[in-house]
């Protein structure tokens, strides 16, 4: 990725303006919102997406945006900044530190950079297209599993998927040894550590999963969606990521009966 360095500062100065903005809010008294779709927004969100966009037009003008709070400006353009500045508000709002700021860039439609940061916890993944990610500022790598029947597997809800989905989700929820719930974002650095081996979900949008696309596969993982595709800001929203690529082929052939 050309001006990588450059890109990686902005990113983090992104994550920088946000986390203060979320430290305020948290576990404090936040009148919480419905959006159209039914899904929770707070101030935080907002605020923290708004402080982003603002550096962005300072700094990469040329630069397109797609935000979940303020949605898309100039989503054509070569280089797009991918923005969920509080992924997990249901989270957030009861008082969990299981949500992030996810800060994704993408080149062509194709996720190259990816920030992941946790304010509260003080903890921040970035992936590189091309570079081994870290994780404050150490190496992050996933481990190896031999089979599904040795996999930790995470989702953010069973509720997350259609009909059509939750069989093919229960047939691998099935032939894992462990399935968990509720990490939302935090599975996917969960699993870039080692912790956690594979985290399948349906209905995300791409500032959902952008952003963690990089970090996966810096740390030696592997993330595609349910016919094992390349992830990209046109991807239907339904995602497959393992910590070791050897079980993706099998978790894709459960899901897929």
């Amino acid at each position: 990725m050309t001006r990588g360095g450059a890109f990686i500062n902005l990113a983090c100065r992104l994550a920088d303006a946000a986390a203060p903005i979320h430290r305020r809010y948290f576990r404090a008294t936040t009148a919480v919102e419905a959006k159209a779709d039914g899904s929770p927004v707070t101030a935080a969100d907002r605020e923290a997406e708004a402080a982003m966009r603002a550096i962005l037009e300072a700094e990469a003008p040329d630069h397109g945006i797609l935000g979940e709070e303020y949605g898309a400006q100039r989503i054509d353009a070569e280089y797009v900044w991918v923005l969920d500045p509080l992924d997990g508000t249901q989270s957030f709002v009861t008082g969990k530190p299981t949500f992030g700021t996810l800060i994704g860039l993408t080149r062509h439609g194709i996720p190259v950079l990816g920030v992941m940061d946790q304010p509260i916890t003080g903890e921040r993944w970035i992936g590189v297209e091309g570079q081994a990610t870290t994780f404050n500022g150490t190496p992050a790598a996933t481990r190896r599993c031999a089979a599904l029947d040795r996999a930790w597997l995470s989702a953010t809800s069973p509720h997350m998927f259609s009909q059509t989905e939750f069989a093919g989700f229960e047939r691998l929820r099935q032939q894992v040894w462990r399935t968990v719930y509720g990490a939302e974002c935090m599975a996917y650095g969960l699993l870039a550590l080692g912790f956690v081996d594979l985290v399948v979900e349906a209905d995300l949008k791409p500032y959902d999963f952008c952003a963690l696309v990089p970090v996966v596969t810096g740390a030696g993982g592997a993330m595609t969606d349910w016919r094992g595709q390349p992830l990209t800001l046109k991807s239907d929203g339904r995602v497959v990521a393992a910590g070791d690529a050897g079980l993706l082929g099998p978790a894709l052939a459960a899901l897929a009966g």
